[in-house]
């Protein structure tokens, strides 16, 4: 299990690296300057940009900045923001904790909501209930989150008043209320993320399910007269989750992508609404480290993926 965990780490280096590079080499071929308004600036003499470009190292070679940058960020050192005048670390440090809450509280809530609609409705095919969830898995897939983040904000804060729709950080409370308020304030972006991931999953579930509940193994179970309660859980479904956590290590990109855009909706102070600030200031340092973090984290959900595997099917083994 640890050599199985090693060797996959291994490989993950070489794969990070490589995406640094890529990165590192869009963003410095990309338009704009950190420094633009300085050169344009009448009150700056030309002399204290040129220096500043020269103590950042901005007129060297590319893949003699990409090298700085990587011993840097070996060290600990993630650069210096532009924008914000702080180290990288330190904003993303503040701002990726309410990311992770809303995105891991969203692939919760969509695997609670896909799994048993998913089997319920492969159990009963072409049902009533079947054709009610496919209808609206269809609807859910078709609506994007910004469109479904609005929709929720019109309804639940400016029509009903229940739920607020701007994400703070600073909550005025103490004890139980400041649990409660964090929930109120985290229900509809955390429901537009997993709306949008439930609607596929569900139909992935379904489909997952229909092939395994047809396997000559699921027909012995029910001819050795086990109930049909007991097949489901024990023979079907954990079979059909296999390539259910292929789908949810595979759509871990698209899920930060969601995130981005929700978090701009709702004013979530996460590294995604921290990214368009940095793109929009050209704050290079922190469009990098931001970049590089996300694909961390989807680097890290494959690994996660793979020991479920060894998991879920027992003839998988880690060798």
């Amino acid at each position: 299990m640890w050599n199985y965990l090693l060797r996959r780490i291994l490989i993950a280096i070489p794969s990070l690296m490589g995406i640094s590079l890529v990165l590192f080499i869009v963003l410095a071929l990309a338009p704009g300057d950190p420094f633009s308004e300085l050169t344009t600036n009448p009150n700056v003499p030309p002399e204290v940009a040129a220096s500043l470009r020269a103590k950042f190292g901005l007129d060297d070679p590319i893949l003699v900045r990409y090298w700085r940058w990587l011993l840097a960020m070996i060290h600990g050192d993630w650069g210096f923001s532009f924008a914000s005048r702080v180290n990288v670390d330190q904003l993303i440090l503040q701002r990726l904790p309410a990311t992770l809450f809303v995105v891991g509280a969203s692939q919760l809530l969509a695997l609670a909501i896909a799994i048993p609609v998913g089997v319920i409705a492969a159990s009963r095919p072409y049902s009533l209930f079947d054709q009610v969830a496919n209808t609206f898995a269809f609807v859910g897939f078709s609506l994007p989150t910004f469109f479904t983040g609005l929709v929720l904000i019109l309804v639940f804060s400016v029509q009903l008043d229940w739920l607020p729709f701007v994400f703070r950080s600073d909550i005025a409370a103490t004890g139980w209320r400041w649990y409660w308020e964090n929930v109120r304030q985290a229900i509809m972006p955390v429901s537009v993320l997993a709306l949008f991931q439930a609607s596929s999953m569900t139909r992935f579930v379904r489909s997952a399910v229909l092939d395994v509940i047809r396997l000559d193994y699921v027909t012995t179970a029910r001819a050795k007269g086990l109930g049909e309660g007991v097949v489901i859980r024990k023979h079907v479904v954990r079979n059909a989750l296999i390539p259910v956590v292929t789908l949810v290590a595979l759509q871990m990109p698209a899920v930060f992508g969601g995130a981005i855009v929700t978090e701009q909706i709702f004013r979530v102070p996460g590294i995604g609404s921290l990214l368009i600030t940095a793109i929009l200031a050209n704050d290079t340092p922190v469009v990098m480290s931001v970049t590089f973090v996300f694909a961390c984290l989807v680097v890290l959900s494959n690994l996660i993926a793979d020991i479920l595997y060894g998991w879920l099917d027992p003839r998988i083994k880690f060798n």
